[in-house]
């Protein structure tokens, strides 16, 4: 039989469709490129790429617009930070076996009793008791809601991490901050939607923490770092600006010769999206991290002035995210500096360790609060700090402390955040949650719920089922909101 020489198309459907069409679109974009905007574009108040257009009303008014979400990589010891327990200190260097039932630990090293090194002093009209650990952020305790009967399903590093970052515990899955630009999209066209700032450890799970998974590929984070150099590359490399635009018009005329042929084209859109965006950021970014603007005061606010280099490293994070989010950028992930310790993760010589990583992060933390409050941003700003599970209160051989997944604390603050509020319970040992669980679920659900979207309708299409952050579980946490 000869060939034949008509080509047998498949059936185009709905999606492949608006993929091709898309493309037209996505061909305005690029006018901006080559310094040109179309009539069309001139009709627009601000011309978008069509990825960013999706989903960007909220479903009901919100309390919040941005969030900061400061990472605590490693997890941080409840029992030495934010949740005292005078049993401790009474019971120190005792067998723990013989006063309550010992879960199996991460790496099956169970000693004895172990007390705080650190003493607890009441702060704020609230009086809640914060640890000498955190000094600064002990000032600004009235602005806090504290979560003290937090839970996480996963006792290891890498899936406990991927579970608090994506909902889920295995990889793949779209981060939280996917799914808030999703939902909500950015008020900042030059600008990602979602930053995550380096300071110099990428948690346990790798980027895949970060990634948008089943999502648009636009949706995933924009990994930037607090300096001269915040970004790779975004220097172009030609010396005439003409040349540049040469190369990205015939690149544009690649992708949009493949666009028509393909029926799913959501990488060919993505890079089509980060072209343009790329395009822009050459401007912005030096501009956004360029600290020149801002006062001596509030540098030192932040700690950018101190003798700490981790310090001075997190507390330029910390002013970065501010900036970053007065610019209208939706989700903002600040993760820790590389002190000598090994992140908040201290399965021995716990004093040092977790003394390191507060000296890096108490200050700039406590300005970055105070900062957002006197420029009137916290009323809109959603700060969330919390690690991936706590630690146990029996030390790992004799100075360290093990995972616990069964108990850890949390907090948030700022808008429609109820300060001064301490929320949930755990036993005299802070071992394990005895009153008002709370999820990683009802976390996502709670900071959705701030931000205008419904965590149960927030969902996409995928793998036979509308899928969403919280899965089929989450709630509200009401009692720390305002």
């Amino acid at each position: 039989m000869g060939k034949s020489n008509h080509i047998i198309h498949k059936p185009v459907t709905r999606r492949e469709m608006l993929g091709m069409c898309k493309g037209g679109f996505g061909s305005l974009a690029f006018v901006s490129l080559f310094g040109g905007i179309s009539s069309a574009c001139k009709q627009l108040d601000e011309p978008k790429s069509v990825l960013t257009q999706l989903g960007q009303t909220p479903h009901y008014v919100p309390k919040a617009k941005n969030v900061i979400f400061l990472y605590m990589d490693g997890g941080v010891s409840q029992v030495d930070s934010f949740d005292p327990k005078p049993r401790l200190d009474k019971e120190n260097g005792e067998d723990p076996n013989k006063k309550f039932k010992v879960d199996a630990t991460q790496f099956g090293n169970v000693g004895k009793i172990l007390k705080s090194p650190w003493k607890f002093k009441q702060y704020g009209e609230c009086g809640m008791p914060v640890s000498e650990l955190f000094p600064h952020i002990a000032t600004c305790v009235d602005d806090i809601a504290l979560v003290r009967s937090m839970v996480s399903n996963f006792p290891e590093h890498t899936n406990a991490n991927y579970f608090l970052h994506t909902g889920s515990g295995i990889q793949g899955r779209p981060s939280m901050g996917a799914w808030v630009t999703y939902g909500l999209g950015s008020e900042n066209n030059n600008l990602p939607g979602y930053v995550v700032l380096d300071g110099g450890l990428i948690p346990p799970g790798g980027l895949d923490n970060f990634k948008s998974g089943f999502l648009p590929a636009s949706y995933q984070a924009s990994i930037l770092k607090a300096g001269p150099l915040p970004l790779a590359n975004i220097k172009p490399t030609e010396t005439q600006e003409g040349l540049q635009e040469q190369k990205l018009r015939f690149i544009k005329q690649l992708d949009g010769s493949l666009i028509g042929n393909l029926g799913h084209a959501d990488a060919v859109e993505s890079a089509i999206s980060n072209y343009e965006l790329a395009y822009k950021m050459q401007s912005s970014v030096p501009e956004l991290t360029e600290f020149s603007s801002e006062s001596e005061a509030t540098k030192k606010l932040y700690g950018l002035d101190s003798d700490d280099p981790h310090t001075r490293s997190y507390g330029s994070q910390c002013l970065l995210a501010r900036r970053l989010i007065e610019r209208g950028v939706r989700f903002v992930e600040v993760t820790c500096p590389k002190v000598s310790a090994d992140r908040w993760d201290q399965h021995g010589n716990l004093k040092d360790g977790h003394e390191r990583n507060a000296h890096a992060v108490d200050q700039p933390i406590a300005g970055l609060l105070k900062d957002l409050r006197v420029r009137g941003m916290m009323e809109e700003t959603l700060v969330i700090w919390t690690g991936e599970f706590g630690r146990t209160p029996f030390a790992q051989g004799t100075n360290g402390r093990d995972h616990n997944p069964s108990a850890f604390s949390m907090w948030m603050a700022g808008a429609g955040v109820k300060g001064g509020t301490i929320f949930g319970r755990t036993d005299d040992y802070g071992y394990r949650v005895i009153e008002n669980e709370v999820t990683v679920h009802d976390i996502h659900a709670t900071m959705l719920h701030l931000l205008g979207v419904d965590h149960e309708r927030l969902t996409f299409r995928f793998g036979g089922r509308d899928v969403r952050l919280t899965d089929v579980h989450g709630h509200i946490v009401h009692d720390i909101l305002a």
